[in-house]
């Protein structure tokens, strides 16, 4: 009975001893970090600059207070949609470069001068990205260089990028990366090369507007 007890002690001291290293290594999976991608971290303040970068841009393209507010509504998921698109970038490249793909910058200065004369002009391809696809103007050619790398892929496939070819290939990127989200942000769907929710309702995420007004999703 007594030598039960003892082991039984021994067992519990044991587990509390090793109480904090396991905590340890379960938060050091994601030390300041929102996602890992292939080795390489997109830091929290990465995260944090990008979706500033596209608050300051929604508020100067919509000055009016009352339809700013209506930008913040509709887009008040926008720091985890910004992390998709930051880890579907990194996903994209690896495609591409997995099929030696290459994007010129003549390429994409083609590309922006077709889009601008559609849009009837460079401000109405900014505005269009910024409210169509969450892209501030500053970061308008890196998309284009993504596009044209994912239409390049697609073709090379012998297929297009709404197709399941395409989306296996992109599936086959996020393996060889293997993407790691911070739990606070959902996790990373390889089949389907897409961050999902995860199913923790008590987790909110926490942004700040640009009036400094803290906007939770």
């Amino acid at each position: 009975m007594h030598r039960r007890r003892r082991t039984a002690l021994v067992l519990t001291a044991a587990i509390a001893a090793a109480a904090p290293l396991l905590t340890a290594c379960a938060n050091d999976a994601h030390p300041g970090a929102a996602a890992v991608v292939g080795g390489q971290r997109i830091t929290e303040a990465q995260l944090e600059m990008r979706v500033d970068e596209i608050r300051r841009a929604q508020r100067a393209a919509v000055p009016d207070e009352t339809q700013y507010q209506q930008v913040l509504a509709s887009t008040s998921s926008l720091t985890r949609d910004t992390l998709h698109n930051m880890v579907l970038d990194r996903v994209l490249d690896r495609a591409a470069q997995d099929g030696g793909i290459t994007v010129t910058r003549k390429e994409v200065q083609q590309m922006r001068a077709g889009l601008e004369q559609q849009a009837g002009g460079a401000q109405g391809l900014q505005t269009a990205w910024l409210q169509k696809f969450g892209v501030a103007p500053a970061r308008l050619d890196d998309n284009l260089r993504l596009q044209l790398e994912a239409q390049k892929l697609a073709k090379q496939l012998g297929t297009d990028t709404s197709q399941p070819v395409f989306w296996k290939a992109l599936s086959k990127a996020s393996r060889e990366l293997h993407v790691d989200l911070n739990p606070r942000y959902g996790s990373w769907d390889v089949q389907k090369s897409s961050r999902v929710d995860a199913g923790t309702p008590w987790v909110r995420e926490v942004t700040t507007t640009a009036g400094g007004q803290p906007l939770t999703a």
